[in-house]
């Protein structure tokens, strides 16, 4: 029955992922704003949220008080990691060309963000018991500066995205004159939610699956449930990539791994036992230094563009993004 249910949501997401990047790609052609703002901020805000559910329940839920700070940064840091391997994904679909060679530039700074806050965590996580005493209240002082600096690479992503377009301005093709603005929104914020809560329930399907296979504190648990949180990213940028909306699919990606670390802030605010990063095992640091790493691999693929991919299907940046997961899978396994 618990596999039933699994599909069921799994479809949901992919149906639902499918009209949120088509609503999302007409939103931004209505309202002016591009792909890179629709993207950014709302579908990543939105594909994201499983993970923040994910966490919250595992700092309020969670008897182990000890363990419950590891359940949800390591939920947060696999999907970093799992997201950032969207883009080999995306790669390979886009066939014609490399597929960050046609994204905006303006995603580098979305990359770099991405570096700075996952970086910030792990610092705060290597401090441990150092900084504990750095908080206000229950809440971590590393959490407020997690979220401050993410408040400022969003303004300054998109203050990029707007610079970009006022000097070159994009003639709009006009794909979805048939549709109305109220129509736009209303298609999607009802997919939006579809995603949402498909998501969230697929997050718990997983723990479920987890637990009854007893998988539940295993590594191969917790990958699976780190993948589970990911498919709204994975069925909303395929879709995208299909439309032909790359920045929007790229967008998700960087977006969501911004927002995933800002997310600690929203978490931290629920685990009531003193600053969430200083409580976290040293083991999640790994995950963190690869989730740099593999952040590091797009920001160069953004700068230097090639013409054709290296390896017929897949460019170079592909091929490494892969081995980069495999070796944090197998980093996170041995410890």
């Amino acid at each position: 029955m618990v596999w039933l249910k699994f599909i069921a949501s799994l479809v949901i997401i992919l149906f639902a992922g499918t009209k949120l990047a088509r609503y999302g790609d007409a939103l931004a052609e209505k309202t002016r704003l591009g792909q890179i703002w629709i993207g950014l901020i709302l579908l990543a805000f939105i594909t994201s949220v499983p993970e923040l559910s994910t966490g919250i329940g595992a700092v309020t839920l969670v008897s182990d008080k000890e363990l419950a700070p590891d359940l949800a940064i390591g939920t947060i840091m696999g999907s970093c990691i799992f997201n950032v391997l969207i883009i080999a994904w995306l790669d390979v679909l886009h066939r014609r060309e490399p597929i960050l060679s046609k994204a905006s530039s303006n995603h580098m700074i979305s990359a770099l963000m991405g570096i700075i806050l996952i970086g910030l965590a792990a610092l705060s996580i290597f401090g441990g018991e150092n900084i504990s005493g750095l908080a206000l209240g229950w809440l971590g002082v590393p959490s407020i500066v997690v979220i401050l600096v993410y408040l400022i690479g969003v303004r300054w992503t998109l203050r990029s995205a707007r610079d970009m377009q006022s000097v070159s301005p994009q003639v709009s093709q006009e794909q979805y004159r048939d549709m109305g603005m109220r129509e736009v929104w209303t298609k999607f914020i009802l997919a939006g939610g579809a995603v949402i809560g498909s998501g969230i329930w697929l997050a718990l399907i997983g723990e479920e699956i987890a637990d009854t296979t007893g998988l539940g504190a295993s590594f191969v648990g917790t990958l699976f449930l780190a993948v589970s949180t990911s498919m709204p990213e994975i069925a909303l940028t395929t879709a995208a990539i299909r439309l032909g909306a790359i920045d929007l699919a790229v967008a998700d990606v960087v977006g969501a791994n911004m927002i995933n670390i800002a997310k600690i802030f929203i978490i931290d605010l629920f685990y009531t036992e003193g600053s969430l990063l200083s409580s976290v095992s040293k083991p999640q640091i790994t995950t963190a230094i690869v989730a740099i790493g593999m952040s590091l691999v797009v920001l160069i693929g953004l700068r230097f563009r090639q013409r054709r991919k290296t390896f017929f299907v897949i460019s170079w940046y592909g091929v490494v993004l892969i081995a980069l997961y495999a070796y944090g899978a197998y980093a996170l396994y041995t410890s």
